[in-house]
């Protein structure tokens, strides 16, 4: 019998499985497909717009779906064979692509208008919020369901890995494929990335449902809610981060940052948006090999506070390198954070409610990152872009300390 200490010890223990290096390399294509698309559409939206505002709705077209399905399709997911599932809402994520591409034409421009073009985009935005709301989750759910208990937060770590690479490369190539080929040639990449994630994904396993589909829907969706509720150390995470991100999401003004304030154009507006991800891959990475042995709990909070402190170098900042300095030390920072939530929420979740787990998560999590984009824009159109990113940095601030004093056994937590 195989020690568990051993693969509990060995940096590439999760990455020996072949099936999980399947799902990694159609994970990382999609993520970058997926990161390209939200970079691009950023910067699309403030150049048919010239407004903060604009990008703001971009963020509330998506969470809006994605939050009210969250909690029906975890539940979902966990009565659904999970593969089908999956590709299912990649070939959904295609199509949209697709329909991108078709407004990015000159034709379409020509025929209907910028008016059209904007509104289209806010339609598809908020078509792979629909989608998202399934596909986001089950990614989650299958890492749970495919990895045995001991090579687990080694998975978790890698599965971190995999999407913050994509997400570096995809913001990075986005702003160079923006420059050099314009929205049309980046969407063509965008859309064949997708088909390969799809391809890629068709490899794996089937994944059976964990749980029976025996009960009401609402019956299951609150199980689900009460587990994560009365899990404290699950609630804690997950709601500090919920909190960060929203307030602190300075990314959602890069692009009023690059073409305002620091005059870099869509290949510095790129490297900015990369910077963060590039950081927290870097410590994710150190992570898988150096893995965090005690004091967990106090290192999330504490990491999440510097992460606040970023964002207001960032604010204040006119600067190019120091804008990318800070943007990097928060993505550094933020990865800790994102290793120790996942590592947690896993731990904690039986293969049974996984799904709806995963679900509420997403909730917190992934929304944050739209309902921080839109409060970012309304933020900015009310006081201001500066003054708004530094709001939002000192707010980050304040939910750290009042968790520090209201979750004890947050700080406490190890593993």
């Amino acid at each position: 019998m195989t020690d568990p200490i051993a693969y509990k010890n060995n940096p590439l223990a999760a990455l020996q499985v072949p099936e999980f290096r399947s799902l990694l390399t159609g994970r990382f294509c999609f993520v970058l497909a997926f990161r390209m698309l939200g970079t691009l559409v950023g910067w699309w939206m403030y150049e048919l717009t010239n407004a903060p505002f604009a990008i703001g709705l971009i963020g509330l077209a998506e969470v809006i779906p994605a939050l009210s399905l969250a909690l029906y399709a975890g539940h979902v997911i966990d009565i659904s064979e999970k593969k089908g599932l999956l590709l299912k809402g990649l070939g959904a994520y295609f199509a949209c692509s697709l329909i991108m591409l078709f407004l990015s034409t000159s034709s379409f421009n020509m025929h209907f208008g910028k008016t059209a073009v904007i509104v289209g985009i806010y339609t598809v935005i908020f078509m792979t919020g629909i989608v998202r709301s399934f596909s986001g989750p089950v990614f989650g759910a299958i890492v749970g369901q495919m990895m045995p208990k001991e090579k687990l937060q080694n998975a978790i770590t890698w599965n971190q890995g995999a999407w913050l690479s994509a997400s570096v490369f995809g913001h990075a190539i986005a702003g160079f494929s923006i420059a050099y080929i314009h929205n049309f040639g980046t969407l063509i990449i965008i859309t064949i990335l997708m088909a390969l994630s799809f391809l890629v994904l068709t490899t794996i396993k089937r994944k059976p449902a964990a749980a029976t589909g025996d009960k009401r829907t609402w019956e299951s969706v609150k199980e689900g809610l009460n587990f994560v509720f009365k899990t404290k150390e699950v609630l804690g995470a997950l709601s500090l981060d919920l909190f960060a991100v929203l307030f602190g999401g300075a990314v959602a003004m890069v692009p009023v940052y690059a073409s305002d304030i620091l005059k870099v154009g869509p290949i510095g507006f790129g490297w900015l948006n990369s910077a963060a991800d590039i950081g927290s891959i870097a410590v994710v990475i150190g992570l898988a090999f150096f893995p965090l042995k005690k004091k967990q709990g106090k290192t999330l909070l504490l990491v999440v506070a510097g992460f606040g402190l970023c964002i207001i170098v960032f604010a204040l900042s006119e600067l190019f390198w120091l804008s990318f300095a800070a943007l990097l030390i928060s993505g550094l920072l933020d990865g800790i954070s994102m290793v120790v939530r996942g590592t947690i929420v896993q731990l904690k979740t039986p293969d049974e409610m996984r799904g709806r787990v995963m679900s509420v998560n997403s909730m917190f999590i992934n929304s944050s990152n739209e309902l921080g984009q839109f409060e970012s824009g309304l933020a900015a159109k009310c006081f201001g872009v500066v003054p708004s990113v530094i709001f939002g940095g000192a707010m980050t601030l304040l939910v750290v300390v009042i968790t520090w004093v209201k979750a004890p056994s947050l700080k406490e937590m190890e593993y």
